[in-house]
């Protein structure tokens, strides 16, 4: 059965005390103002809205070293992270209700659930 997928977006990972302070400092770099701090079952996201892309950009408070991850999201999360293990990615570990991977090179990325399937460019279809 076919599934469709594309690129969601950007989060900016932040090992910090403070995801206020990284959420001021990465909305006045992006030129993007940051929304509230969303804690999402321990999980906390300031996201940065309103990309003229429909991207989603947000910063993430982490407990490991800083860095930028993509977000790939998908209608059939368990078929899309199939596809993806075919390139050479990786399973690490599901987390509430996204996958966590590692492509062959080393970039951890996370596969989502599609939330706004009708804005932004088209989806990839898979079959």
């Amino acid at each position: 059965m076919a599934h469709r997928s594309r690129l969601a977006g950007f989060i900016i990972d932040c090992e910090t005390g403070e995801i206020d302070q990284a959420a001021r400092f990465w909305g006045g770099a992006l030129g993007l103002a940051p929304g509230e701090v969303e804690d999402d079952e321990g999980a906390l996201y300031v996201s940065l809205p309103d990309h003229p892309t429909h991207l989603y950009v947000a910063v993430q408070k982490v407990d490991h070293p800083s860095r930028v991850h993509l977000d790939i999201e998908t209608d059939d999360l368990d078929a899309e992270a199939a596809r993806l293990e075919k390139l050479g990615a990786k399973k690490l570990k599901f987390v509430k209700r996204w996958w966590v991977m590692e492509a062959p090179t080393g970039h951890r990325f996370c596969v989502v659930k599609m939330h706004r399937p009708d804005k932004g460019p088209a989806p990839n279809v898979w079959e």
